[in-house]
């Protein structure tokens, strides 16, 4: 046993026990205490602290190829957090820091001790658990290649599963859930069920892994067959959701559809054209005041156009938004173009609030009784009605992003974004290119904007905030920039869960925060990373590793 190694060990433990501090402070592990997962004892925050003492045996153990050795100091780092979590347990029940920290309450030293309190008992259970995580941490972390991840994104699921009771309740069959659910989390049989349901279902994803495993499902389908039956089975698979989904999910659904086309818009302007705008949210806004106005009755009665007339004419309004951003900011690049777009945004959420325009856009307290679309006789009101015509809109503009990303415009956008100087001196009309990322990007968030206000039925200030615009950043970030497919599964992971846990959503901006750092260590190139993206990333990844030792050798002489 050397110094370095029993230190490494102690530091990793210490970061897990800060980890569980701050977690603590901030309110989300005492919050959580009472939302069962499993049975009747395993709760949110519960789970929560067993995964932090399990994180942090993972963390130290996997540096050693032994499963002894990982068990040993695995099990070292969760004891070394499991006391500082004892330690917090200790002063919030001795000291009265209530004053600075509102969450340091004895409940909180309770949750901390698994409900034993700080006593004897309270002790020895916290130890116990944390030494119980490290070491099954550290034997999943020793076992055979996939097992020990299939193990543990089964086990994930479950508790996924538990989470989303009040989701699934009402979607699936009575009798199900009964077997299934308890009064409040997965009932211990269901669980069970859950897990090896899952841990089978993983198991053979991973006896499939890769391209051969893809070929074998597929055989027995022509080859020119398989890509449009793959479409019509997902295009399809997406037309049924409002057979089957119950108000509240088609409402999450109709969300997340406004996202992805905010996504797509935002990702010709900095995915393929590379062109940073934090300040999409005010097309969003744009398209969303031009049908309050021309279609509500309540701004003085100046325009009651009908649904289908305001659409096309809120739209225009926004790519000459988008126009009117894009010229001044022509020769502006980098952090330099996001401040300016990002004072765009601003600038709109001001004049939206503002007394001078009150008159006009309803000032602080907006716009009501926006007009619903209606064909002939049928008005859609409902969210599942409007789901299909969110739907369609988000299919309309993939179909448009990928004609645009084969075209020539498309190429010149890449070409700016790889070196704008050089695309020029390749004899790309830069001013012309950038104007159109700009318009045409605008365009989607003025059609989501228009959607979104019909859905409503009301449009406030409020409902416009830089988070709208940092959202859809985040979600390109975390789908992988300029990828298609990735817009979809960051929206789907950004707004789409955060929508269906609605009781997370005063932590939402943590688990951001904790997700943006995982991506640049982990992902840095998005979960469903663009082809040309992810080549760059791996080339230059293969030149540090080719001139690191070479920039190092003449020091060494």
């Amino acid at each position: 046993m050397s110094l370095a190694t029993l230190r490494r060990a102690l530091f990793i433990g210490l970061l897990g026990g800060i980890a569980v501090w701050h977690l603590s402070l901030v309110g989300l592990i005492p919050a959580f205490a009472q939302r069962r997962l499993i049975g009747e004892t395993l709760t949110f925050s519960y789970a929560l602290l067993v995964a932090l003492f399990a994180l942090a045996a993972h963390a130290t153990g996997r540096r050693y190829p032994g499963a002894l050795q990982r068990v040993a100091w695995g099990t070292l780092s969760a004891l070394t957090a499991g006391l500082l979590v004892l330690a917090l347990a200790f002063v919030v029940t001795q000291v009265n820091l209530r004053q600075i920290f509102l969450n340091a309450t004895p409940d909180l030293a309770r949750v901390l001790t698994f409900g034993a309190g700080v006593s004897p008992a309270g002790i020895l259970r916290t130890l116990l658990i944390a030494a119980v995580a490290g070491i099954v941490s550290g034997v999943v972390g020793a076992a055979p290649a996939p097992w020990g991840r299939v193990s543990v994104s089964a086990a994930l699921a479950t508790l996924l599963l538990g989470l989303l009771r009040d989701v699934l309740g009402p979607i699936l069959p009575s009798g199900l859930v009964s077997f299934l659910y308890g009064p409040a989390g997965l009932s211990v049989p269901g669980a069970v069920v859950i897990f090896v349901l899952f841990f089978l279902l993983f198991a053979l994803r991973w006896s499939l892994s890769g391209r051969a495993g893809a070929e074998r499902l597929v055989v027995f389908v022509p080859s020119p067959a398989r890509g449009p039956l793959a479409r019509l089975v997902v295009i399809l698979l997406l037309a049924s959701v409002p057979l089957w989904a119950g108000l509240f999910l088609s409402n999450v659904a109709d969300f997340v559809g406004f996202y992805i086309l905010m996504g797509l818009g935002l990702n010709l302007v900095l995915g393929f054209a590379g062109l940073l705008d934090l300040g999409y949210v005010a097309f969003f806004a744009v398209g969303a005041y031009t049908m309050a106005v021309l279609t509500s009755p309540e701004i003085g009665q100046r325009f009651t156009l009908d649904f289908w007339v305001a659409l096309p004419i809120a739209i225009v309004l926004t790519v000459c938004a988008g126009l009117l951003v894009g010229l001044p900011v022509l020769r502006m690049r980098g952090d330099y173009l996001a401040i300016a777009t990002l004072g765009f945004g601003e600038i709109v959420r001001l004049l939206v609030l503002s007394d001078w325009l009150k008159p006009y856009l309803g000032g602080a307290q907006g716009v009501t009784r926006i007009a619903r679309p209606q064909i002939g006789p049928l008005r859609i009101d409902s969210p599942q009605e409007f789901y299909v015509l969110v739907l369609l809109s988000c299919l309309l503009a993939w179909f448009l992003s990928i004609r645009l990303r084969d075209s020539r415009l498309g190429r010149a956008w890449f070409a700016i974004r790889e070196d704008e100087f050089v695309a020029q001196a390749m004899g790309i009309n830069r001013v012309t290119a950038k104007l159109s990322a700009f318009a045409i990007g605008a365009s989607f968030g003025g059609l989501s904007g228009a959607l979104f206000a019909s859905l409503v039925g009301s449009v406030v200030p409020a409902s416009f905030s830089l988070l709208v615009s940092i959202n859809v950043v985040a979600l390109l970030v975390l789908g992988g920039m300029g990828s298609l497919p990735g817009v979809v599964v960051g929206a789907l992971a950004l707004v789409g869960i955060p929508e269906l846990l609605r009781e997370f959503q005063e932590y939402r901006l943590l688990v951001y925060g904790i997700v943006l750092i995982a991506m640049m260590l982990f992902r840095p190139a998005g979960l469903l990373p663009e082809r040309i993206h992810r080549r760059e990333l791996e080339e230059a990844v293969e030149e540090v590793r080719e001139v690191a030792p070479a920039e190092i050798a003449p020091g060494r002489s």
